[in-house]
């Protein structure tokens, strides 16, 4: 492998990481998901959207919640664009909305 060959593997995998690492799963949650469950997770009566804080959506599995995130429950949208990382941020995140 050429040097010119392997810096450019070395930027495109250093470009992945920084991708990664500048996921934020907080301010995704402000941009994506708070318009319906509310800045502070606890859901809007009018909209009869879930209150993440309660005990019933905190029991389910992180597998469940990583579910509902990628594949969306209707009336909300799947997140598909979400890497399986992005996701597991995002359920972490909803894990601090915990009464």
């Amino acid at each position: 492998m050429s040097l010119k060959a392997a810096a450019i593997l070395i930027l495109i995998g250093s470009s992945v990481v920084l991708s990664a690492q500048s996921f934020d799963a907080k301010q995704q949650f402000q941009q994506k998901c708070a318009m319906c469950h509310g800045a502070d997770g606890k859901g809007k009566p009018a909209m009869k959207t879930r209150d993440w804080s309660s005990a019933d959506v905190q029991k389910m599995s992180d597998a469940d919640l990583a579910a509902i995130i990628t594949n969306g429950k209707s009336p909300m949208p799947a997140y598909k664009t979400m890497t399986a990382d992005q996701v597991k941020d995002m359920v972490a995140y909803v894990r601090t909305f915990k009464k």
